[in-house]
């Protein structure tokens, strides 16, 4: 009981003597470059996938299901997370990098322990810079990387490049020397009994589904349904994707100057237009809409964390994280 209490106090404690943005940014950027090769280690598939239907001779739906089971994986490493954060501490993600899901709970807890709350939708913002950046990476390096090394060679190349960075973070790393909450009845009764909380789990939803989502079937969908050759495909969609890194950092400041709650409006309300209309649209006017599309869509998640981790006691952001993101996977 008094190891939890302690817990506990250091987990609300830290947010609230958090650095400053300027003295924080070094350990952010640590941290974001994790979740770069976490997050690519998981789109990376998506630019891959037209040359390993072809390589194992599957159809569009199993191509599909591929994802479907990358993301079960990824929903239950989340789920679980909170339990082995209680046990080894945010600290430890040279064993948490390992798994993708087991990342982002404890990151999340760290960066806005590590960051003063005024400033969080700026750290947060920067953190984001990750997952855009390797919705443009991803696609890019893949096309020249196929012109020496067969697809199973690239996947292995960015996983021994997660394990460099996941050990280079256990040894110089800052933060998150902490433990979280496990996942009680009692601690995720808090969080299921509150509105908010599965609100914000349906907006995860929306805006796993507008970014993530969209990223992993759309070079399938430009190559087989629009007729676009494979490296071209690649490239539009990694150009697309340029302006998220720009964005990120206008949502993040959007967030701490306008606050989370007009920013998601917002932004889902662009996002859901530009995303219907790829639906609907062809030819010249399908390559505007993908242009388009992720100029707002990648501001919802630096809104949508800082929301997200205002939802009960500081010391159990982790459980938030680790409940809400699966939620929202399973719905996107």
């Amino acid at each position: 009981m008094k190891k939890h209490a302690n817990q506990t106090t250091a987990g609300s404690r830290n947010p609230e003597n958090g650095r400053s943005f300027v003295s924080g940014i070094g350990p952010v950027l640590l941290l974001t470059t994790i979740f770069l090769f976490n997050f690519s280690a998981r789109v990376v598939y998506a630019p891959l996938m037209p040359e390993i239907e072809k390589d194992l001779g599957i159809s569009h739906s199993a191509a599909g299901s591929l994802f479907f089971l990358i993301s079960c994986g990824y929903f239950l490493s989340l789920v679980g997370s909170g339990w082995i954060a209680a046990n080894l501490t945010h600290l430890t993600l040279f064993a948490l990098g390992l798994a993708a899901g087991l990342y982002l709970p404890s990151g999340i807890a760290t960066l806005t322990a590590l960051i003063a709350p005024r400033h969080w939708g700026k750290a947060l913002a920067i953190h984001e810079l990750a997952p855009n950046l390797a919705f443009v990476a991803a696609p890019l390096l893949t096309e020249l990387l196929l012109l020496r090394f067969p697809w199973r060679t690239i996947v292995l190349m960015l996983g021994a490049a997660a394990v460099l960075v996941a050990f280079l973070y256990s040894r110089w790393g800052l933060g998150g020397r902490f433990s979280g909450i496990a996942p009680s009845v009692a601690a995720i009764r808090t969080f299921t009994v509150d509105p908010a909380f599965w609100i914000m789990a349906l907006l995860f939803g929306l805006g796993i589904s507008s970014t993530l989502g969209l990223f992993t079937m759309l070079p399938l969908y430009l190559v087989h349904e629009q007729g676009i050759e494979r490296n071209l495909a690649n490239s539009i969609v990694a150009f697309s994707r340029l302006s998220g890194l720009a964005m990120a950092v206008a949502g993040g400041w959007a967030t701490d100057r306008f606050g989370p709650r007009r920013t998601l409006t917002a932004v889902l309300l662009t996002t859901g237009v530009t995303t219907a209309l790829i639906g609907a649209a062809s030819g010249t006017f399908l390559l505007v809409c993908v242009f388009l599309q992720p100029l707002t869509a990648v501001c919802f998640f630096p809104a949508g964390f800082a929301a997200l981790t205002r939802i009960g006691p500081p010391g159990a952001r982790n459980i938030a994280v680790s409940l809400a993101v699966p939620i929202g996977f399973l719905i996107g």
